[in-house]
């Protein structure tokens, strides 16, 4: 994870809440990424993970399966950073 650390629990609170899925298997992988990674995020993940979290749930899906890889804007370092560790949960 990158060296500035996100320090607002409330901030990543909400980002836990709002990763809460339609579907059980992206749930899934945000449970277990988050019980992981929470309090080392740094603002630039948040970022990556609110971008993720506004896909839609099979979208989503795709990339965490790795049957998509990101493209366009969703292609850059800090979410293809996140989504490596979202995979390799």
């Amino acid at each position: 994870m990158s060296t500035a650390h996100q320090s607002d629990p409330l901030r990543r609170g909400r980002l836990r809440w709002r990763a809460r899925r339609g579907l059980l298997e992206n749930d899934l992988f945000f449970e277990r990424f988050f019980d992981k990674y929470e309090h080392d995020l740094s603002d630039a993940d948040v970022g990556a993970i609110t971008r993720l979290l506004e896909l839609s749930d099979n979208d989503l899906m795709d990339l965490l399966l790795a049957c998509k890889e990101p493209e366009g804007e969703l292609a850059d370092p800090e979410l293809i950073r996140v989504l490596t560790l979202l995979r390799a949960i």
